[in-house]
């Protein structure tokens, strides 16, 4: 269904739990949020971080000092 931006201020209501606005329909049912653009940009950052997590669950773990000496190699410790 769509609404106009004023029909969405209307029938968003805010939350203190989650601090977040929520999109309503006429049953009252919730289907959608309204984020922040900082909110949703650290939202995004984190999954993009499990998906690389989750890329690379099977690569081999490298110690501590194997990570060192390539950073020191690398010129960046």
């Amino acid at each position: 269904m769509r609404y106009k931006m004023s029909m969405l201020a209307k029938r968003s209501t805010k939350t203190t739990s989650l601090r977040g606005r929520y999109v309503t329909n006429r049953q009252g049912k919730r289907t959608g949020v309204v984020l922040s653009l900082k909110r949703y940009s650290r939202l995004m950052e984190d999954l993009h971080d499990l998906a690389v997590v989750a890329e690379r669950r099977h690569e081999k773990p490298v110690t501590a000092d194997d990570m060192k000496k390539r950073l020191h190699k690398r010129g960046l410790l």
